[in-house]
């Protein structure tokens, strides 16, 4: 964005090329949360560690949490007064520092905890860096007609990413060992950058004058409205979620099982149904989707709960309803929701913007996850899911009244200043 609203000056890439470049951080990213979040607690609960302690492994979304703390310095860097953007530097040092994150780790192995969870907060940082500059990029470099593009590469990148990392990774970790498994990690992580890495920086005709803070974004009505969005649906989209794989794991689904379903199961249907989404948002607006996300996540969580109480479940059928929490509705769910961010984030500190809505719904997570370790330890799975059922149906209503519509007519200010048009690309 340049000083006078022009558009920054014209490059060869189009809008399908910086969707697959961006697309390719996002797999990336969702990679390392698969192998942190999912696939980690099952590693270790079959190591025999105990629930409370496995929570602990969300710790490692602090990063996440306190990532707009230096979005700022992160955004000025990247964006100077004149001359090309600098994503690209940001991401190949932070994909570096992952990839050599993920060797260490499989040189430690996961029997030493601390060592471990200390790396994996090295990884979230450098991760978290790497999608402030990524982010920015989507929401500056598309026009507002291709933003279900960039939204279909955060959520489809998301599960193809989250099926390697809790899927692939699994199966590896089970049929040949940990240390290959991570190397094969670091590897991926590599090669997914690689597209961002050589595509043209965005070079704007003229000087850019604006100053991204995080003062600018917390002083727009809109803005303080969608982090109370986001900390809502974390809570009742992800809460119920965080001991899935584990209640699986005590439910006698070996790793290689579990890994094979999250891998194909979750890429096939998370993905399906982000471009389903994707398609239903553009046609009954993100407010009826998300409403319908929380509606079908209360009977899956319900499910879930009432055959921890009973026992016995046949594992088709608790494999059915993790896929369908963990996979369907949330791709369907956070589809709108990120639709949303995009249309809260000023494209002249979009890394900014973007940044302080997700650090809102890592915060949220973050709590839950450590949250429903202690819970699952104490009380039992059943009353894990059945609280989490519970606040899903509480967050409804609000949800809904927080949730804006965009559209050409129902247009969002994001600032006290008309909104400049973002960005057209070739």
């Amino acid at each position: 964005m340049t000083a006078s609203g022009a558009p920054p000056a014209r490059s060869l890439d189009t809008p399908l090329a910086i969707v697959l470049a961006i697309g390719g951080l996002y797999v990336g990213q969702s990679i390392i949360g698969g192998v942190t979040f999912s696939a980690l607690p099952s590693v270790l609960r079959e190591r025999g560690l105990p629930l409370d302690q496995i929570g602990l492994t969300y710790v490692a979304v602090l990063p996440w949490v306190l990532k707009f703390l230096w979005a700022p310095a992160i955004e000025r860097y990247r964006l100077p007064s004149t001359g090309p953007s600098r994503s690209r530097s940001i991401v190949l040092i932070g994909g570096l520092v992952s990839a050599a994150c993920f060797v260490l780790a499989a040189v430690i192995g996961p029997s030493s905890f601390v060592p471990l969870m200390a790396i994996f907060i090295v990884v979230a940082f450098a991760a978290s860096t790497v999608d402030i500059a990524c982010d920015g990029h989507a929401v500056e470099s598309l026009s507002e007609r291709y933003h279900g593009w960039g939204n279909a590469a955060q959520v489809g990148g998301a599960y193809l990413g989250s099926a390697i990392g809790s899927g692939l990774f699994l199966v590896l970790v089970a049929r040949v060992d940990w240390i290959q498994a991570m190397i094969v990690m670091a590897v991926l992580l590599l090669l997914l950058g690689l597209p961002f890495v050589l595509s043209p920086a965005i070079t704007p005709v003229d000087a850019r004058s604006h100053r991204p803070s995080l003062r600018d974004a917390l002083r727009r009505t809109e803005m303080r409205k969608g982090l109370a969005l986001a900390a809502l649906y974390a809570v009742s989209q992800k809460w119920g979620l965080a001991m899935l794989g584990p209640f699986l794991v005590d439910s006698g689904l070996d790793l290689d099982s579990l890994g094979v379903v999250n891998g194909a199961g979750g890429m096939i249907l998370g993905f399906g149904c982000a471009l389903l989404g994707g398609a239903l948002v553009r046609s009954w607006g993100a407010r009826a989707i998300m409403v319908l996300a929380l509606v079908l996540q209360a009977l899956t969580l319900s499910g879930l709960a009432a055959a921890a109480w009973i026992g016995g479940a046949s594992q088709l059928l608790l494999l059915g309803f993790a896929l369908a929490s963990s996979s369907a509705i949330m791709a369907l769910g956070f589809v709108a929701l990120y639709a949303q961010f995009m249309a809260l984030s000023d494209p002249r500190q979009a890394g900014i913007d973007f940044t302080l809505l997700q650090c809102m719904d890592a915060l949220v997570s973050m709590i839950g996850g450590i949250g429903a370790g202690w819970i699952a330890q104490h009380f039992g799975y059943s009353a894990c899911f059945g609280l989490a059922a519970f606040l899903v149906i509480l967050a409804i209503t609000p949800v809904a009244l927080l949730t804006v519509r965009s559209g050409s007519s129902e247009g969002i200010e994001t600032s006290s200043q008309p909104r400049q048009p973002l960005p057209q690309r070739s």
